[in-house]
């Protein structure tokens, strides 16, 4: 089991209030993933979950039992922090045992477990080396280790790839959803990378200031994001927003478009634009487009290589029904 409930949880640091009464709900056996801005509270509220911040208010309940006031260790959580915390004198297989042994458990038991986490994380040719001797993304998989062994009730992750190189982060990734597959037990994963939120996450939960912004899966927040920071913030490349009399033939304050919703057209466009900088990836073209009447570039998204320069004239049309509209209070209008 591990479903975890924040009811009215408040953090505040003297008389400045960084987590404001929040409500949320983690289903056992969930991933969900925290993404915002530095400075948004994730990692504070992950702590708050973890014990290692005392609420100010409210109450932390793990499967139906009240953990407000109990100590981290008492949780049954397993922290991975973005440092990895291994002890650099120790061998790989002290390291993962290490909480098995403050446990005072059977060396017997304590061997069993290290194997069968050394196994699933394909470290067996590495417990006797120590951290030094081991890259990031293997040091990464020791501290996971270290957190399996302890049978946690929830795992929660505290951007803990952020340290490795863009390939190493990219396999790491799915190591994780491997391991979570495999063992079904809740996991929360704190980022500030949207696009590790939409590639991990069952339930992404989208902070601003210490505010939930929106709570859902990653198609549901990409699709109808509830308002414009959401809008602004998931998706890569994110989506285009207008505002002006554009938005206003549409009846709202702002629209938005995403880049493969606005197409190009051989004549006949909605809007004639000059094309700044393109971006060639050969499965994909970025166009970085200048509108009259629109203050920011579109990026526009075309499949395969369009033969476009720096200069071109292109028309463009937007998919009517991929529009969304925004009011002046930035919520989204149905």
């Amino acid at each position: 089991m591990g479903q975890i409930k924040l009811n009215q949880v408040t953090k505040s640091f003297g008389d400045v209030e960084v987590i404001p009464p929040l409500d949320l709900t983690i289903e056992d056996g969930e991933f969900a993933v925290f993404v915002g801005p530095s400075g948004c509270g994730k990692s504070t509220l992950l702590r708050l979950i973890a014990g290692l911040e005392d609420c100010t208010s409210g109450d932390i309940v793990i499967d139906d039992e009240n953990v407000t006031q109990v100590p981290p260790s008492k949780r049954g959580l397993a922290m991975v922090f973005q440092s990895y915390a291994l002890y650099p004198h120790m061998s790989v297989r002290k390291n993962i045992a290490f909480p098995l042994r403050m446990e005072k458990m059977d060396q017997a038991e304590i061997d069993k477990k290290v194997e069968a986490a050394a196994t699933s994380l394909n470290l067996m040719d590495y417990l006797d080396r120590k951290p030094g001797q081991l890259s990031g993304g293997q040091r990464q998989r020791v501290a996971i280790g270290r957190a399996i062994v302890r049978n946690p009730s929830a795992f929660l992750f505290d951007e803990p790839l952020s340290n490795l190189d863009a390939a190493l982060r990219v396999g790491m990734r799915m190591e994780i959803l491997e391991l979570h597959a495999k063992l079904q037990t809740t996991m929360i994963y704190v980022t500030h990378d949207q696009v590790e939120a939409m590639t991990m996450a069952d339930k992404i939960v989208v902070l601003q200031a210490g505010v939930i912004e929106q709570v859902g899966s990653p198609l549901e927040l990409y699709r109808k994001p509830r308002n414009l920071f959401v809008a602004g913030f998931i998706g890569s490349p994110k989506m285009n927003l207008i505002g002006g009399d554009i938005a206003k033939q549409h009846g709202a304050e702002t629209i938005g478009i995403r880049p493969e919703h606005i197409d190009v057209v051989a004549s006949g466009g909605m809007w004639e634009g000059t094309v700044g900088v393109s971006e060639h990836l050969g499965s994909d073209t970025f166009m970085h487009v200048h509108v009259d009447g629109i203050e920011d570039s579109l990026t526009v998204r075309s499949i395969g290589d369009i033969a476009v320069k720096h200069g071109d004239k292109v028309q463009l049309t937007p998919r009517a029904d991929e529009i969304h509209k925004f009011g002046a209070d930035g919520l989204r209008i149905e």
